[in-house]
């Protein structure tokens, strides 16, 4: 059976890189809930996914880290599913399953056999529904799981706050500057009646978005998903008013020290606009001219040419209130890292003035396609796809047009949005130093 299903999916991805346009209908419960099908029956392959528009932006100042625990709590059990039952269900029914929290939203997902689609729809309404948040679950959770996830990814991690090191410097204001997994104290300080408010605020219909993509039935789908999620209760609108960002004009210093590091890293930030804009898609377009693959400019000149740095990236990390504009250096050798710094700035500055060449530019939409076509190539891809261009950018339609707004970019359009944005006195440096002394911060 297992390799039936993945000769008929290697089949299914081939298709989909090829096709041209991906179908979708759309339409709203009465509760709010956002629902999105897919239907395409090249293989007996659905995706069941569950996104809510909550993320680490969301929580309360002193009460960080809810929304990365509910990714765990909400696996921990419901009404009708026993704890630690979860993932022996999705298993026992030859499905897989994840989940992840961004700042901006938690998202789940399962992928079974088709004929699994009612079960998938179920569990997911159970998660909605019927949560169970007991006090021993949020001590145990708050002790084990998320601590362990913590100091794998961050504390016991080589470079595991290198962004963190920057976004803490850019956002003094907005939620972007604090830790997507939350502090340990913030968790530690919160009762059951914390995490309750926070579920019923957050996790209900009217703040989600249910995509079920792969060999379904329209008319079946839409007659199981109101079976099971018709009559689960929204809750208020949820209104978000975050703080704004001063706009940077002096250029802040940093210096951060890991001391699970031997190599020290080169750290630039800038503020960005937000993932749905224009200018976002254009500083997509920049960072991969700068750095996406060897034959890109800072990878030639710095790794291949002149052997000065072990890697190089450059890439605009855009969300949904603001984007991060991102450099990393590592050096080789005696290199220091204002030598990084300033052979950056050197390749920043032609960006700024002069034009980049018409077969460049043809290179970089080649690029940006290609990316486009492998993350919908599978049922997976497209389901979180068409679930981020309706939650972040309010047009689902996008998952068929977005490449022709990459297409209409001009070179001119680059020229100007590098002078906008990469300017020297409106980014953050931080050197990333090995060791474990004070980080210090400075504005010049």
């Amino acid at each position: 059976m297992k390799k039936i299903l993945a000769t008929a999916i290697l089949a299914f991805s081939f298709n989909a890189l090829n096709a041209q346009e991906i179908n979708f209908i759309e339409y709203d419960l009465d509760n709010g809930l956002h629902v999105i099908l897919h239907q395409d029956n090249t293989a007996p392959v659905i995706t069941t996914a569950v996104s809510y528009h909550v993320g680490s932006k969301d929580e309360e100042e002193g009460r960080t880290g809810f929304a990365h625990f509910f990714e765990h709590l909400l696996f921990e059990g419901t009404k009708n599913i026993k704890g630690g039952e979860w993932f022996k269900i999705v298993e026992a029914n030859g499905g897989s399953n994840n989940a992840y929290t961004s700042d901006d939203q938690t998202y789940y997902y399962e992928v079974f056999p088709s004929n699994k689609l009612e079960l998938s729809l179920w569990m997911e309404s159970e998660r909605m529904l019927h949560p169970i948040i007991r006090q021993e679950d949020r001590i145990n959770l708050q002790e084990g799981v998320v601590k362990e996830e913590k100091n794998f990814r961050l504390d016991n991690a080589p470079y595991g706050y290198l962004l963190y090191s920057v976004r803490s410097n850019l956002y003094r204001s907005h939620p972007y500057g604090r830790l997507t997994i939350g502090l340990d104290k913030d968790l530690e300080a919160a009762n059951l009646e914390d995490f309750k408010k926070f579920n019923e605020r957050y996790h209900k219909p009217n703040n989600a978005t249910l995509v079920v993509a792969g060999d379904i039935d329209i008319n079946e789908t839409k007659e199981l998903v109101k079976k099971y999620f018709g009559d689960i209760p929204s809750s208020s609108d949820v209104v978000r008013n975050l703080p704004k960002e001063d706009p940077i004009e002096e250029t802040i210093k940093a210096k951060w020290y890991d001391p699970n590091i031997q190599v020290p890293a080169l750290l630039v930030g800038y503020i960005t606009p937000k993932m749905n804009s224009r200018e976002s898609r254009i500083l997509n377009l920049l960072s991969t001219y700068l750095s996406d693959g060897k034959s890109s400019v800072l990878y030639k000149k710095m790794v291949d040419d002149k052997k000065m740095a072990l890697a190089v990236q450059t890439v605009n990390l855009a969300q949904e209130d603001y984007g991060t504009y991102l450099m990393l250096a590592l050096p080789l050798g005696e290199v220091t890292l204002e030598d990084l710094l300033s052979e950056i700035d050197v390749e920043i500055e032609k960006v700024q003035n002069d034009l980049i060449s018409d077969r460049d530019l043809e290179k970089l939409q080649n690029s940006l396609e290609t990316q486009f076509v492998t993350r919908n190539s599978s049922i997976e891809g497209i389901a979180n796809s068409l679930s981020d261009y309706h939650t972040f950018y309010g047009d689902t339609g996008l998952i068929n047009s977005e490449l022709s707004l990459y297409r209409s970019i001009t070179k001119e359009e680059i020229r100007e949005i590098a002078n906008k944005y990469l300017q020297p006195n409106q980014r953050v440096i931080v050197d990333y130093l090995p060791g474990d002394e004070t980080n210090k911060t400075t504005i010049e």
